[in-house]
């Protein structure tokens, strides 16, 4: 009786969330089908069309590697602490040339000593996909475990930050920095958009935040400019990642794309999971537009 009682609660908790049962759209699941024939690599898609409620989950459901998409989940562990008075947009950090870091980001250029607040750690994050932030972010956040925390929380079961993560080393040497599911990731984008993330007026500031992307080649390239979208992508050699929500004019949507173990590890507009990307965007805008 109590198993009974609880998953009673558990399935209560689950429609207050993420509403009433979606359906498959038939016909777009099969023009995206069409669309990845003969990509060499492994791809999952997940679509959802929120005011008609309809779906294509197309392998949404495995975990792939999220490369910097892992920046929502983190992003989402430092409004939490905002929301708990515990740190403040305009905070002042001292940044030292001992965190520097490659790769991606303008942080690592920055002279040491430098003074930044806590919103521009948050904007170079995600508008550069800046790594220095990012990792300092992550601290701020109270650390993997504490955002892992949280993703729980919204019945993410598979999105996790696995980097400097205790207990998760495993999950590192498979996934790297973390870990998502198509559909988990374009879910926790959605439930941002609806303020249902920190709190309402949390979720407001993180969507603002997650509209400024620097990183506009891909999905983003297909969309008018003159309409609202929030996104993060993530790439490594093997890997290509966008999640985007799309505020269209006949009703927002939101879609992502994970690829792994890709061929094709080049680097530049041509790479054949950026251009996948950038035709599953277009063909979503001329479908529901």
């Amino acid at each position: 009786m109590r198993n009974i009682f609880l998953s009673m609660i558990l399935l209560l908790l689950s429609l207050s969330i993420y509403g009433q049962k979606r359906t498959t759209d038939k016909k777009l699941e099969s023009h995206i089908k069409q669309l990845i024939q003969g990509f060499q690599g492994d791809v999952g898609i997940y679509v959802h069309h929120l005011k008609k409620n309809k779906e294509v989950n197309i392998q949404a459901d495995s975990i792939f590697p999220t490369a910097s998409v892992v920046k929502i989940p983190i992003l989402v562990g430092i409004f939490d602490k905002i929301n708990k008075g515990q740190l403040q947009l305009d905070q002042r950090f001292l940044y030292r040339e001992a965190q520097k870091y490659g790769g991606s980001g303008l942080m690592q250029f920055f002279k040491d000593s430098t003074q930044v607040d806590l919103k521009t750690l948050i904007a170079l994050m995600l508008s550069y996909s800046d790594n220095v932030t990012s990792i300092w972010n992550q601290k701020l956040a109270g650390g993997g475990i504490q955002i892992n925390e949280l993703m729980a929380g919204l019945q993410l079961q598979n999105t996790r930050v696995n980097s400097q993560t205790e207990g998760r080393q495993a999950d590192w040497q498979k996934y790297g920095w973390g870990q998502t599911t198509p559909k988990e990731i374009a879910d926790l984008l959605t439930l941002i958009r609806q303020g249902k993330v920190v709190s309402a007026t949390a979720s407001d500031q993180m969507y603002r935040l997650l509209g400024n992307m620097f990183y506009d080649e891909r999905g983003l390239s297909q969309i008018p400019p003159t309409v609202k979208t929030a996104s993060k992508t993530g790439s490594l050699d093997d890997v290509r990642n966008e999640v985007i929500l799309v505020n269209a004019p006949k009703g927002d949507y939101v879609f992502s794309i994970f690829t792994k173990n890709n061929q094709d590890q080049s680097w530049g507009k041509t790479n054949a999971a950026e251009v996948l990307t950038r035709k599953l965007s277009k063909l979503l805008w001329e479908y529901y537009k």
